[in-house]
């Protein structure tokens, strides 16, 4: 997982285009754009398809033909999801439809004041959720990686509208005192449970039958702050709906010694990993890492 630099793929242009598109077209066109930009990747993107392979073939157990298929899917819904962040983003929410399941859970951390630490994934839309969670009446925190290129940010910044705080993550860490203040003031903070850049603490645990690395820093917050724990994705399903999944909340105690705690962080993540196994399975095709995740 360390392979992972903490970019994305994309140029200034394919982010114009598509945005003009949506703006005097409307998503189907800029779908059916996508079936070609999808399969230009299929055929030209040997490294993110030889790891995808890997995770549908020997993961997930899928037959070489489903797996070929299935690689293809992933590349196309994933244009989707991009797509629908950029759409809602811009001011077209109003085309999408939405499902919630948990919500009630965070509506009553958001009442009672506690704070909640949402943890999600690589699968799905979670960039989405964020705005699903503007439901709530509570100040909504959403932790991503300050790594993108410039030009793109700056670009989607003027058409974007943003319902809630980001925070970024620097290199200068002067985002732990934004996610202090977030925990402390008992506001609601949802970062990925998925990702580490090279030098963060991991642990190793089974994550579908082969052992894989995990950041700790997500999962020691909860620790650390006495927050309940939430875990959280937000699924496409269809061409314009979404279904938002929270699990019930739970809180994992301090511990006193290095021994205990390492072995509560570890708890943490197994709940985490038993959640994300559940939904990789159930929508196999939005599994969004595309490097060597088990290496």
């Amino acid at each position: 997982m360390a392979s992972w630099k903490g970019q994305s793929r994309g140029n200034l242009l394919g982010y114009k285009i598509f945005v003009t598109l949506l703006k005097y077209f409307g998503l189907k066109p800029a779908y059916f754009l996508l079936r070609f930009v999808a399969l230009y990747f299929f055929f030209f993107s040997p490294v993110s398809f030889r790891n995808i392979y890997h995770v549908y073939r020997h993961r997930l157990k899928f037959g070489c033909f489903k797996s070929l298929l299935s690689i293809y899917r992933n590349y196309f819904i994933f244009g989707q999801v991009l797509l629908d962040k950029t759409a809602t983003l811009a001011g077209f929410r109003s085309k999408f439809t939405f499902d919630f399941d948990g919500e009630q859970h965070l509506r009553e951390m958001a009442a009672g004041k506690t704070g909640c630490l949402l943890i999600s994934a690589h699968l799905g839309n979670f960039e989405m959720a964020g705005h699903m969670l503007e439901r709530l009446d509570a100040r909504v925190h959403i932790i991503m990686l300050d790594a993108e290129y410039q030009r793109i940010k700056n670009y989607l910044s003027s058409i974007t509208q943003k319902s809630f705080h980001v925070i970024a993550i620097r290199e200068d860490n002067a985002h732990v005192f934004e996610i202090n203040t977030a925990l402390e003031n008992k506001e609601l903070l949802c970062i990925h449970g998925d990702r580490y850049l090279q030098g963060s603490k991991t642990v190793e645990i089974e994550f579908l039958g082969e052992k894989a690395r995990f950041p700790t820093g997500p999962f020691y917050l909860a620790m650390k702050y006495g927050i309940p724990v939430s875990f959280v994705f937000a699924m496409k399903e269809g061409k314009s709906h979404y279904h938002f999944y929270a699990s019930p909340p739970k809180y994992y105690q301090q511990q006193a010694n290095m021994t205990r705690r390492d072995a509560m962080l570890r708890t943490i993540i197994q709940d985490y990993i038993s959640q994300l196994e559940q939904k990789l399975r159930q929508y196999p095709d939005q599994w969004f890492n595309y490097y060597n995740f088990w290496a």
